[in-house]
């Protein structure tokens, strides 16, 4: 309990294997005390076995119950000697880290909470590791010791299960933390206890029990390699499935030609910008990516989230919802959390698709949300021209021509070399990205078009014609004309 007067402070308790890290850190201690003499040089053939079932299922009685004996298999090792096998494989452990852990302990530490690693791991083994991802206290079972050496005993709880929870409980006691008011993270059922003591709980990458546990007590569900709110089955998200399926043949409707995908980064943050023509965009962008296997986070319209089943799936895939009458910066917040945990964000900085006569100006008007994002994080920006689109899926039908096989339209997509930026001014360089856009469109797409009045009521929504729905775009004017 705080003490009078004083304010008590809140915590947020990370697990460490299958919670921060995707799996066990075991193989690469074993490695570190093999390379330092503590463990015999040829491996145990059964390990990989071993730890594979565990990164599979989580923790189990009968292997923890194992890890305890560890204490007297420690019997006589020089703590000096652990001590440098757990600095050697900090670095190693710290680098595996889940991305959006990493998002997720900075957001903590912004919030002036303690970060806590509580592990049973033995502390003298991941002491280096909690230093090195910057932790601010470790839970975790110590060895008794004499001499400089372990004496095969265990001092103070064996922190696993209750006694993980029980230690918690004493250090937050000692420390003046108030654990209704804190967080805690983990992957194991034997973890419930822990769970159960803070106010808010979060089953991370949850093994069966633990998850089942967490649906009856209506404890959030969530993974640190994918966004919050994105589920996965069987360790695949909803989109990492789908890109599967993301291929131009299975669109018979449609032909593709697609030049450039080569720029698209392999690895890393990436902001992917292109125009906007059509409902079918966010699909030829798609199948773009999916060329590169990567998971794409879109920004899209709160109308877009909103609505039954498509609101659903958008989520499921990581999208990011934008309601601009807010004028909220948690969007472009979400969005460089993508970006801090290395995943690529898409928009389109037209914002919506240009309707009437605006539809046909060559000169592409952006909205500055993109580059803001980009100075912000200093990703890559690049562009993505689009063309043909509005063939497929125009602005005047509720839902595309899938029956158009025997004389499908044509839809390019060009991706370009990154945006070349100044970082000086939002308005410049947002005209930069747009100008970057624009290139990549085909010469048709760079000069002005006098539409007819057919083309012009397939800009609009359906059950609306062009006038008079936006004055702003019938004042547009061809280029030089009065």
């Amino acid at each position: 309990m705080a003490k009078r007067g004083s304010t008590p402070k809140t915590a947020a308790i990370f697990d460490l294997d299958r919670t921060l890290l995707s799996g066990a850190s075991g193989p690469v201690l074993s490695a570190a005390m093999r390379q330092a003499g503590l463990l015999p040089d040829r491996r145990n053939p059964a390990e990989p076995l071993i730890f594979g079932i565990f990164n599979l299922f989580g923790e189990n009685r009968p292997t923890m119950l194992a890890s305890r004996q560890m204490a007297r298999v420690a019997k006589g090792w020089r703590v000096s000697t652990v001590r440098k096998a757990a600095k050697a494989a900090a670095p190693v452990l710290a680098a595996a880290i889940q991305p959006y852990a990493k998002v997720l302990i900075e957001q903590h530490r912004q919030a002036g909470r303690v970060v806590v690693l509580a592990t049973t791991t033995p502390y003298d083994l991941i002491a280096p590791f909690a230093k090195a991802a910057g932790f601010d206290a470790v839970i975790a079972t110590r060895f008794g010791t004499d001499s400089g050496a372990y004496d095969g005993t265990i001092d103070g709880e064996f922190v696993w299960g209750r006694g993980k929870a029980k230690a918690v409980a004493e250090w937050a006691e000692a420390k003046r933390v108030d654990l209704a008011e804190s967080f805690a993270y983990s992957d194991s059922f034997y973890d419930a206890p822990l769970l159960a003591m803070v106010g808010h709980p979060q089953a991370v990458n949850p093994d069966p029990r633990l998850r089942a546990l967490a649906t009856l007590r209506r404890w959030p569900a969530r993974w640190f390699d994918v966004p919050l709110g994105v589920p996965k089955f069987a360790g695949i998200e909803p989109q990492s499935a789908i890109m599967a399926l993301a291929r131009p043949e299975l669109f018979p409707w449609v032909r593709f030609r697609i030049f450039g995908a080569n720029r698209i980064p392999e690895v890393g943050p990436a902001i992917i910008v292109a125009n906007h023509r059509s409902y079918f965009d966010p699909f030829a962008v798609g199948i773009t990516l999916a060329r590169r296997g990567r998971p794409v986070r879109f920004l899209g319209k709160k109308e877009v989230f909103d609505a039954p089943i498509v609101g659903d799936l958008a989520r499921a895939m990581g999208g990011i919802r934008v309601d601009r009458g807010t004028g909220s910066d948690a969007p472009l917040q979400e969005a460089a959390d993508a970006l801090a945990a290395g995943d690529m964000v898409a928009i389109m900085p037209q914002g919506t698709i240009p309707r009437g006569r605006e539809f046909y100006n060559p000169v592409l008007k952006g909205r500055w949300g993109a580059m803001r994002l980009a100075h912000d994080t200093r990703a890559p920006v690049i562009p993505m021209g689009l063309w043909g689109t509005e063939a497929v899926w125009p602005r005047s039908a509720r839902l595309p021509n899938v029956l158009n096989v025997l004389s499908p339209p044509l839809v390019t997509i060009r991706v370009g070399k990154a945006v070349e930026l100044a970082y000086d001014d939002l308005e410049a360089d947002t005209e930069r990205m747009m100008g970057a856009i624009s290139t990549l469109l085909p010469p048709e797409g760079r000069e002005w078009h006098e539409p007819t009045d057919e083309e012009l009521a397939r800009t609009v929504p359906p059950g609306t014609t062009p006038d008079g729905v936006d004055e702003a775009h019938e004042a547009q004017r061809r280029p030089g004309t009065d």
